[in-house]
Protein backbone atom coordinates (compact mmCIF):
# COMPACT_ATOMS: atom_id res chain seq x y z
CA UNK A 1 0.00 0.00 0.00
CA UNK A 2 3.03 2.50 0.60
CA UNK A 3 5.12 1.27 -1.84
CA UNK A 4 4.69 4.90 -3.92
CA UNK A 5 6.06 6.63 -1.16
CA UNK A 6 9.71 5.50 -2.79
CA UNK A 7 8.88 6.23 -6.56
CA UNK A 8 9.52 9.82 -7.25
CA UNK A 9 7.02 9.51 -10.59
CA UNK A 10 3.93 8.68 -7.56
CA UNK A 11 5.79 12.01 -5.61
CA UNK A 12 5.70 13.97 -8.75
CA UNK A 13 2.12 13.18 -9.68
CA UNK A 14 1.30 13.62 -5.92
CA UNK A 15 2.36 17.35 -5.92
CA UNK A 16 0.81 18.44 -9.56
CA UNK A 17 -2.40 16.75 -8.46
CA UNK A 18 -2.70 17.88 -4.94
CA UNK A 19 -1.95 21.68 -6.92
CA UNK A 20 -4.95 20.86 -9.62
CA UNK A 21 -7.44 19.48 -6.50
CA UNK A 22 -6.69 22.78 -5.06
CA UNK A 23 -7.47 25.17 -8.03
CA UNK A 24 -10.11 22.89 -8.41
CA UNK A 25 -11.73 23.37 -5.11
CA UNK A 26 -11.35 27.33 -5.25
CA UNK A 27 -15.04 27.36 -6.90
CA UNK A 28 -16.12 25.33 -4.21
CA UNK A 29 -15.02 27.26 -1.33
CA UNK A 30 -16.47 30.20 -2.83
CA UNK A 31 -19.88 28.05 -2.68
CA UNK A 32 -19.54 27.10 0.73
CA UNK A 33 -18.85 30.96 2.09
CA UNK A 34 -21.29 32.26 -0.02
CA UNK A 35 -24.26 29.85 1.23
CA UNK A 36 -23.15 29.63 5.00
CA UNK A 37 -23.18 33.47 4.74
CA UNK A 38 -26.80 33.36 4.27
CA UNK A 39 -26.83 32.00 7.98
CA UNK A 40 -27.11 33.12 11.41
CA UNK A 41 -23.03 34.16 12.53
CA UNK A 42 -23.02 31.35 14.99
CA UNK A 43 -24.03 28.88 12.70
CA UNK A 44 -21.58 29.90 9.45
CA UNK A 45 -18.29 28.06 10.64
CA UNK A 46 -19.97 25.26 11.07
CA UNK A 47 -21.88 25.00 7.60
CA UNK A 48 -18.28 25.63 6.21
CA UNK A 49 -16.67 22.50 8.19
CA UNK A 50 -19.86 20.10 7.27
CA UNK A 51 -19.78 21.25 3.79
CA UNK A 52 -15.89 20.58 3.20
CA UNK A 53 -16.31 17.54 5.43
CA UNK A 54 -18.95 16.28 2.78
CA UNK A 55 -16.88 17.59 0.20
CA UNK A 56 -14.22 14.80 1.21
CA UNK A 57 -16.92 12.08 2.08
CA UNK A 58 -18.01 12.60 -1.47
CA UNK A 59 -14.74 12.72 -3.25
CA UNK A 60 -12.50 9.64 -0.74
CA UNK A 61 -16.51 8.07 -2.01
CA UNK A 62 -16.16 8.57 -5.64
CA UNK A 63 -12.66 7.12 -5.65
CA UNK A 64 -13.49 4.63 -4.13
CA UNK A 65 -15.81 3.53 -6.48
CA UNK A 66 -12.69 4.24 -9.59
CA UNK A 67 -14.30 1.47 -12.00
CA UNK A 68 -17.88 2.99 -11.14
CA UNK A 69 -16.02 6.36 -12.40
CA UNK A 70 -15.09 5.24 -15.52
CA UNK A 71 -18.26 3.94 -17.11
CA UNK A 72 -19.73 7.29 -15.93
CA UNK A 73 -18.55 8.65 -19.26
CA UNK A 74 -21.09 5.65 -21.49
CA UNK A 75 -23.92 6.94 -23.08
CA UNK A 76 -27.23 5.99 -21.85
CA UNK A 77 -29.55 7.86 -24.37
CA UNK A 78 -28.51 10.15 -27.75
CA UNK A 79 -30.62 13.14 -28.29
CA UNK A 80 -30.11 14.59 -32.08
CA UNK A 81 -27.07 12.63 -32.31
CA UNK A 82 -25.50 13.81 -29.04
CA UNK A 83 -24.88 10.80 -26.28
CA UNK A 84 -25.23 11.55 -22.87
CA UNK A 85 -23.89 9.84 -20.11
CA UNK A 86 -24.55 9.97 -16.40
CA UNK A 87 -21.34 12.13 -15.97
CA UNK A 88 -22.74 14.63 -18.60
CA UNK A 89 -26.40 14.51 -16.48
CA UNK A 90 -24.78 15.62 -13.38
CA UNK A 91 -22.21 18.27 -14.78
CA UNK A 92 -25.75 19.71 -16.70
CA UNK A 93 -27.88 19.85 -13.53
CA UNK A 94 -24.69 21.21 -11.13
CA UNK A 95 -24.41 23.98 -14.10
CA UNK A 96 -27.94 25.08 -14.44
CA UNK A 97 -28.14 24.64 -10.24
CA UNK A 98 -24.96 27.13 -10.24
CA UNK A 99 -26.66 29.58 -12.93
CA UNK A 100 -29.65 29.54 -10.68
CA UNK A 101 -27.73 30.25 -7.58
CA UNK A 102 -25.65 32.67 -8.53
CA UNK A 103 -28.53 35.06 -10.53
CA UNK A 104 -30.76 34.31 -7.46
CA UNK A 105 -27.95 35.78 -4.89
CA UNK A 106 -26.62 38.50 -6.96
CA UNK A 107 -30.49 39.36 -7.09
CA UNK A 108 -30.93 39.17 -3.67
CA UNK A 109 -27.45 41.21 -2.91
CA UNK A 110 -28.82 44.07 -5.37
CA UNK A 111 -32.09 44.26 -3.60
CA UNK A 112 -30.57 44.82 -0.10
CA UNK A 113 -32.67 42.11 1.18
CA UNK A 114 -29.92 39.97 2.32
CA UNK A 115 -28.07 42.45 4.67
CA UNK A 116 -31.01 42.79 6.54
CA UNK A 117 -32.57 40.51 7.92
CA UNK A 118 -35.32 39.68 5.74
CA UNK A 119 -37.23 37.46 3.76
CA UNK A 120 -33.82 35.73 2.47
CA UNK A 121 -31.97 35.27 5.39
CA UNK A 122 -34.95 34.08 7.07
CA UNK A 123 -35.68 31.68 4.77
CA UNK A 124 -31.97 30.34 5.07
CA UNK A 125 -32.20 27.35 7.80
CA UNK A 126 -28.78 24.76 8.62
CA UNK A 127 -30.26 22.12 6.83
CA UNK A 128 -31.45 24.02 3.66
CA UNK A 129 -27.89 25.53 3.30
CA UNK A 130 -26.37 21.84 3.87
CA UNK A 131 -28.78 20.26 0.78
CA UNK A 132 -27.69 22.85 -1.63
CA UNK A 133 -24.01 22.37 -0.71
CA UNK A 134 -24.16 18.33 -1.04
CA UNK A 135 -25.65 19.07 -4.64
CA UNK A 136 -22.55 21.09 -5.42
CA UNK A 137 -20.48 18.85 -3.90
CA UNK A 138 -20.96 15.90 -6.01
CA UNK A 139 -20.46 17.97 -9.08
CA UNK A 140 -17.51 19.19 -7.81
CA UNK A 141 -16.45 15.84 -6.23
CA UNK A 142 -17.29 14.46 -10.05
CA UNK A 143 -14.96 17.01 -11.73
CA UNK A 144 -12.52 16.91 -9.49
CA UNK A 145 -11.82 13.14 -9.09
CA UNK A 146 -12.07 12.81 -13.09
CA UNK A 147 -9.46 14.58 -13.03
CA UNK A 148 -7.25 12.69 -10.23
CA UNK A 149 -8.30 9.22 -12.44
CA UNK A 150 -6.92 10.87 -15.50
CA UNK A 151 -3.59 12.65 -13.49
CA UNK A 152 -2.20 9.50 -11.31
CA UNK A 153 -2.72 5.63 -11.81
CA UNK A 154 -2.36 5.04 -7.89
CA UNK A 155 -5.33 4.64 -5.55
CA UNK A 156 -3.05 6.00 -2.49
CA UNK A 157 -1.52 9.01 -4.43
CA UNK A 158 -5.46 10.25 -5.73
CA UNK A 159 -6.58 9.53 -1.54
CA UNK A 160 -3.36 11.56 -0.16
CA UNK A 161 -3.85 14.39 -2.84
CA UNK A 162 -7.64 15.19 -2.04
CA UNK A 163 -7.42 14.67 1.49
CA UNK A 164 -4.54 17.26 1.35
CA UNK A 165 -6.15 19.52 -0.97
CA UNK A 166 -9.76 19.62 1.37
CA UNK A 167 -7.29 20.57 4.32
CA UNK A 168 -6.27 23.64 2.26
CA UNK A 169 -9.96 24.23 1.62
CA UNK A 170 -10.74 24.08 5.64
CA UNK A 171 -8.17 26.29 6.81
CA UNK A 172 -8.47 28.47 3.80
CA UNK A 173 -12.20 28.61 3.98
CA UNK A 174 -12.78 30.91 6.65
CA UNK A 175 -10.93 34.06 5.72
CA UNK A 176 -12.40 33.71 2.26
CA UNK A 177 -15.89 33.69 3.66
CA UNK A 178 -14.93 36.80 6.11
CA UNK A 179 -13.33 38.57 3.36
CA UNK A 180 -16.03 38.08 1.03
CA UNK A 181 -18.55 39.52 3.12
CA UNK A 182 -17.04 42.41 3.99
CA UNK A 183 -16.49 43.34 0.25
CA UNK A 184 -19.49 43.38 -1.34
CA UNK A 185 -18.07 43.97 -5.07
CA UNK A 186 -15.74 40.53 -4.52
CA UNK A 187 -18.73 39.04 -3.17
CA UNK A 188 -20.71 39.90 -6.76
CA UNK A 189 -17.30 38.85 -8.52
CA UNK A 190 -17.67 35.51 -6.81
CA UNK A 191 -21.08 35.32 -7.96
CA UNK A 192 -19.73 36.20 -11.26
CA UNK A 193 -17.23 33.10 -11.10
CA UNK A 194 -20.22 30.72 -9.82
CA UNK A 195 -21.92 31.65 -13.16
CA UNK A 196 -18.82 31.16 -15.39
CA UNK A 197 -17.97 27.67 -13.70
CA UNK A 198 -22.18 27.15 -14.52
CA UNK A 199 -21.64 27.74 -18.23
CA UNK A 200 -18.92 25.63 -18.17
CA UNK A 201 -20.11 22.71 -16.56
CA UNK A 202 -23.39 23.20 -19.24
CA UNK A 203 -20.92 23.25 -21.86
CA UNK A 204 -18.96 20.29 -20.99
CA UNK A 205 -22.27 18.17 -20.44
CA UNK A 206 -22.71 19.04 -24.03
CA UNK A 207 -19.14 17.75 -25.08
CA UNK A 208 -17.93 21.57 -25.75
CA UNK A 209 -15.27 21.23 -23.81
CA UNK A 210 -13.95 24.76 -22.46
CA UNK A 211 -10.79 24.96 -21.40
CA UNK A 212 -9.57 25.61 -17.56
CA UNK A 213 -6.81 27.82 -18.83
CA UNK A 214 -9.42 30.43 -19.86
CA UNK A 215 -11.24 30.20 -16.87
CA UNK A 216 -8.49 30.58 -14.91
CA UNK A 217 -7.22 33.08 -16.92
CA UNK A 218 -10.33 35.22 -17.05
CA UNK A 219 -11.26 35.15 -13.23
CA UNK A 220 -6.89 35.62 -12.19
CA UNK A 221 -7.31 39.08 -14.33
CA UNK A 222 -10.78 39.81 -13.24
CA UNK A 223 -9.38 39.20 -9.38
CA UNK A 224 -5.73 41.53 -9.88
CA UNK A 225 -8.22 44.23 -11.63
CA UNK A 226 -10.71 44.03 -8.24
CA UNK A 227 -7.43 44.20 -5.80
CA UNK A 228 -6.16 46.61 -7.62
CA UNK A 229 -9.75 48.22 -7.38
CA UNK A 230 -9.50 47.59 -3.18
CA UNK A 231 -6.01 49.12 -2.71
CA UNK A 232 -6.84 52.11 -4.46
CA UNK A 233 -10.06 52.41 -2.57
CA UNK A 234 -8.01 51.76 0.92
CA UNK A 235 -6.19 54.53 0.04
CA UNK A 236 -8.27 56.90 -1.11
CA UNK A 237 -9.62 56.29 2.44
CA UNK A 238 -6.61 56.77 3.97
CA UNK A 239 -5.88 60.59 2.43
CA UNK A 240 -9.58 61.35 3.23
CA UNK A 241 -8.80 60.78 6.83
CA UNK A 242 -6.12 62.25 6.44
CA UNK A 243 -7.45 65.78 5.11
CA UNK A 244 -10.50 65.46 7.54
CA UNK A 245 -7.82 65.78 10.65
Amino acid sequence: MFEWLSDPNAWASLLTLTALEIVLGIDNIIFISIMANRLPEHQQAKARQFGLALALISRLALLASIAWIVKLTDPIFTVFDLGISVRDLILLFGGLFLLYKGTAEIHHTMEGHAEDGGPSRAAATFGGVIMQIMVLDIVFSLDSVITAVGMASQLPVMITAVIIAVGVMLFAAGPTSRFVQNHPTVKMLALSFLILVGVALIADGLHFHIPKGYLYFAIAFSVAVEMLNLAASKRRRRKEGAAGH
